[in-house]
């Protein structure tokens, strides 16, 4: 997963240090050594700083615990062409995550405890960044019986899912649910009635009908959190719900933590950031340098992008904590899978080299501060992960050197063809963004540094 084998100590100088966890937003030093965080807080004197330390300058740069993604795919095994764990780590890497979750719709899918094994071996050969296999609910994600999820917990697996398609039968999703009692980790269900999607490629609406494409509807995905809820309800089960995208979901997560439901919930870059009518070519006042592009198959993704009203409504879900945390749902694909009509391009958009220019766009805005959209990228997916992910989600002393230095005011113009993955399929390109990771380390390890031309 991670080379053990540690540089030498690292001073990050002069940084603004934001660290949710521990109320901290500061300027001041950050110390690690043997893989650890020595000191992140006031300024250090000369004599505390170890013989040999490499030093960072960091003035005008944010040093933040390093981002942990609940909800991504790295395809392997089964999808390498797609994307590799290898190259799906360095693109986070350059994202600013040091961990990863990765979802089990590979194959064979991650079922059993062999395929969990896999990943881990592979992982520990050629990840940069930290990897956890979730796995799946159901045996080969086929929705028709309870993987052994006592297995896959002993396995090693943070979490369960079938993410790409939902846990369908109900008394199956009920059964899932129950087993969390013991097992104390989350099911995180795909929110997606099949039945009302009826062959639907985006967001039901005008750009919709515009375009003469056929629509998902908002009930799609609240109808299956309405019942998934329900059945938490029932159960006192761990529920967490994937890539919310509706302002109707929201709501119902809402009302359900009034009533005393034990649901955390994410939202997704792509869904805080665009809108339906990127696919109609429409960019607002955005600089991009490729123009404007209709019926772009990299707009396509699972839940669809929504109107702005849903936009405004998952961001104020977000910065009043009902939405616990960003995750990207990267979901990287080859060309030939995009390079096609709208109806037949693959779901899917390529985020975690993305993720914080589009996220900042809400800093400068003023909707949410710099602290809050920290917190939703380290502290959040920590405590759906549950207690053994606090230390990777703060820079307190003595936890393991996971760390980001970003710029928050970097400006710069999104290119694949310099993308670490293998997906180069994003409505962003060409799109200028504003906020830059210069710097990522995991155990103390720099393993991506990018201080610009």
């Amino acid at each position: 997963m991670v080379n053990r084998n540690y540089n030498r100590p690292v001073l990050i100088k002069g940084a603004r240090i934001v660290d949710p966890g521990r109320g901290i937003d500061a300027v001041g030093d950050v110390l690690t050594q043997e893989g650890r965080i020595a000191s992140a807080g006031p300024v250090l004197a000369p004599s505390d700083v170890p013989d040999g330390t490499h030093s960072i300058p960091a003035n005008g740069l944010v040093a933040a615990p390093g981002f942990i993604d609940l909800h991504c795919h790295l395809r392997e095994p089964g999808y390498e062409y797609k994307e590799t764990i290898a190259t799906g780590t360095a693109a986070a890497a350059r994202g600013g995550f040091t961990t990863l979750c990765c979802m089990p719709n590979t194959d064979p899918a991650i079922d059993n405890e062999a395929v969990v094994e896999l990943v881990r071996r592979r992982s520990d050969a050629d990840a940069v960044v930290r990897v956890f296999p979730i796995g799946a609910v159901t045996k080969g994600r086929k929705g028709k019986e309870l993987a052994e999820m006592e297995e896959l917990a002993s396995a090693g697996v943070v979490a369960y899912s079938d993410d790409g398609d939902p846990v369908y039968d109900p008394n199956i999703m009920r059964l899932s649910l129950t087993y969390t009692l013991d097992l104390g980790m989350p099911v995180i269900n795909h929110c997606q009635e099949n039945g009302l999607c009826c062959g639907g490629v985006m967001a039901e609406g005008w750009i919709a009908t515009r375009l003469g494409l056929p629509g998902i509807p908002a009930s799609a995905e609240e109808a299956m959190v309405s019942r998934d809820l329900s059945l938490a309800e029932m159960t006192g089960g761990w529920l967490h719900l994937a890539h919310l995208s509706t302002a109707g979901s929201v709501d119902l997560v809402r009302q359900a933590r009034q009533r005393g439901v034990s649901v955390t919930c994410e939202v997704c870059p792509q869904h805080l950031y665009l809108t339906d009518e990127w696919a109609l070519g429409y960019q607002g006042d955005l600089r991009c340098t490729a123009g404007p592009r209709n019926y772009d198959t990299s707009t396509k993704v699972y839940p669809p992008l929504r109107s702005r009203k849903d936009v405004e409504a998952l961001i104020e879900g977000l910065a009043e904590g009902v939405i616990d945390c960003i995750a990207t749902d990267h979901a990287p694909h080859e060309v030939a899978s995009k390079q096609v009509t709208y109806q037949d391009a693959s779901f899917g958009i390529s985020v975690l080299e993305t993720a914080l220019g589009s996220l900042m766009s809400l800093v400068h805005d003023g909707r949410i501060s710099l602290s809050t959209l920290v917190d939703r990228l380290t502290v959040g997916p920590s405590r759906v992960l549950g207690p053994s992910f606090e230390k990777y989600a703060t820079l307190e002393t003595g936890t393991p050197a996971d760390l980001v230095l970003f710029d928050p005011n970097a400006e710069w113009t999104v290119d694949t063809r310099r993308f670490a993955s293998k997906g180069r399929n994003t409505p962003l390109e060409g799109v200028e963004l504003k906020g830059r990771v210069v710097t990522t380390m995991v155990d103390g390890r720099l393993v991506y540094q990018d201080y610009g031309d």
